[in-house]
């Protein structure tokens, strides 16, 4: 049984998360620590609220991306250990 497809889309998706967590740094990088009220400051209000989304969604598909790749890196190494369990059973055989 071959895994070599299995690792590539493993992956894949590892490099997924990788640029998204990387552009997650970029745009908070960016971000306006300071907290915005006043009416004069309207705009950087908005822009912050604009922001605080864009992370909040990188964040919940960080999230996703991150346990499917945990789930899929485990389960491939399940299937390695069997397969090199079953090649060193029929070798003797």
């Amino acid at each position: 049984m071959s895994l070599i497809p299995f690792v590539v889309v493993w992956a894949v998706l590892a490099t997924a998360v990788l640029v998204l967590a990387i552009y997650r740094m970029r745009i908070a990088g960016r971000t306006d620590e300071l907290l915005h009220v006043q009416e004069a400051e309207a705009s950087l209000v908005y822009q912050q609220a604009e922001v605080a989304k864009k992370l909040d969604v990188i964040d919940r598909w960080g999230k996703i991306l991150t346990v499917v790749v945990a789930a899929t890196g485990v389960i491939l190494a399940v299937l390695f250990l069997y397969d090199s369990w079953l090649r060193s059973n029929s070798v003797g055989a």
